[in-house]
């Protein structure tokens, strides 16, 4: 039974009768090899997809990489081209609070019926494949590449008009690449997930360039030169079309404004100014700048200008929930899913030009694999107290460790360590309600940040 047919309540209640189906379906993907172990390879989701019916060749596809700024960036394109009248698909990653968040349908995350009864389908050839992988000592199908073959098939049974597909990992091997995508988008590069993907940016660049298909379209932010040089040769081999920005589009300028920013972008086929975007930092902006690019390119090859209502409604209604986002006030309490030096960069300049604080504290979690040193280097100057604690990740760096290293780069009478998370961020709210202009932050772990979020809304911060 369709939504749309349904009032409020009925749909509420169509909910809550499949998300018992819908649990058990997320508690099955979560028994494969979780996403912290993905496996650089191709064939087993492909090998699946092809019993499927090659569900990913059910719609065109804008592929988007990248090390910060690919979830905003692929919410910015899916959101303009809804404004067109197309009926979207969106696959993105992690969630931070509910699995269904990470497949949305036309801006709507996927139902629990939808979810329960394509998981239903699709189980079957999973297994299948599965077994054949067991049979030739490889390892079944991990989390990602199930999730992955899932979105897939959720977007051929609604059916859509386009698929807006974020990378989990990478590019290359990554399973969303048994897709082709027309348009590649390239978000910022920089150092991430060294130990899966390289140690230099050419590296972590040279695979993520994987994602460009022969004669495809390329978008790109401004990227180093050790980068910018290897998406150029992949774009080469692959005799694909290559926009840059600030070469071919460019944000020209941003001001504040009262919930976000105003914005002037000189896109691939004509200037669009004074355009609102309802999201705090200047990396935001340019994000919408690289989504109004990848929009022109995929809808008229960059010769057509978006209508006005179109960019107005597109990049006006968008959201990026978790990225610098107000999930409570009084005390103000902003949530971040910054994880790497790069992102935390970005935010840091964003706390200082965007918002009127005199002091933050920052509750504070960092996986293990992740730069923390670097994070923290960052944060620091824009930051008078850590709370160091623990996610509910078993991944998550020992929050009296963490603390060590707060105190190594910040001094230690900035480093505040706390074993719980829930108790931290007690901690730091009654610290920003003792004086006028202080703030709290939670940052380091998109755990952490759905975890917080999800308290917020339980108790009504805002």
């Amino acid at each position: 039974m369709s939504d749309d047919i349904l009032g409020d309540d009925e749909t509420a209640a169509f909910e809550a009768e499949y998300q018992e189906a819908a649990d058990e379906a997320y508690r099955e993907l979560l028994e494969r090899i979780g996403e912290g172990s993905p496996q650089p390879r191709l064939e087993p989701t492909r090998r699946a997809a092809e019993l499927l019916g090659d569900p990913q060749r059910s719609a065109p596809i804008i592929h988007i990489t990248g090390t910060n700024g690919k979830t905003s960036t692929s919410r910015m394109i899916e959101s303009l081209l809804r404004a067109t009248g197309l009926k979207t698909g969106l696959l993105t990653s992690p969630h931070l609070v509910r699995i269904n968040e990470r497949i949305v349908i036309d801006g709507v995350p996927v139902s629990n019926e939808a979810f329960a009864r394509n998981w239903e389908d699709i189980t079957p050839y999973l297994l299948m494949t599965d077994a054949e992988l067991i049979a030739n000592d490889e390892e079944p199908l991990t989390f990602f590449e199930a999730l992955t073959l899932l979105a897939f098939a959720i977007f051929a049974d609604a059916p859509v008009d386009v698929i807006v597909l974020e990378v989990g990992m990478g590019g290359e091997w990554d399973s969303t690449n048994i897709a082709d995508g027309q348009v590649a988008v390239f978000t910022p590069i920089a150092l991430d997930h060294q130990a899966r993907l390289g140690n230099t940016v050419a590296e972590i660049a040279r695979t993520k360039a994987g994602i460009i298909k022969p004669a495809a379209s390329v978008v790109t932010a401004m990227q180093t030169m050790d980068a910018l040089d290897e998406l150029r040769e992949a774009a080469k081999l692959d005799e694909a079309t290559m926009s840059i920005e600030q070469v071919d589009f460019a944000l020209e300028s941003t001001t504040v404004a009262v919930g976000g920013q105003v914005i002037n972008v000189r896109g691939r086929a004509g200037r669009y100014d004074g355009v609102y975007l309802p999201l705090y930092g200047d990396h935001q902006a340019q994000n919408a700048a690289v989504a109004l690019a990848a929009v022109e390119t995929f809808l008229g090859d960059g010769s057509v200008m978006l209508a006005d209502e179109v960019v107005t409604q597109g990049l006006g209604g968008v959201t990026s929930p978790g990225r610098l986002q107000l999930i409570g006030i009084e005390p103000t309490v902003l949530v971040d899913a910054a994880h790497n030096p790069h992102g935390a960069r970005a935010l840091a300049q964003a706390l200082g030009e965007y918002f009127d604080f005199d002091e933050w504290a920052v509750v504070f979690s960092v996986l293990g694999d992740k730069d923390a040193h670097g994070i923290v280097r960052e944060l620091a100057p824009a930051v008078v107290r850590f709370y160091a604690t623990n996610s509910h990740s078993d991944r998550a760096i020992p929050f009296d460790v963490l603390a060590e290293l707060v105190g190594d780069v910040a001094g230690m009478s900035a480093a505040f360590p706390v074993a719980q998370p829930n108790e931290a961020l007690d901690r730091a709210r009654e610290w920003a309600l003792e004086a006028p202009r202080r703030a709290v932050l939670v940052t380091g772990s998109i755990t952490l940040v759905g975890e917080a979020m999800a308290r917020a809304a339980a108790e009504g911060w805002k």
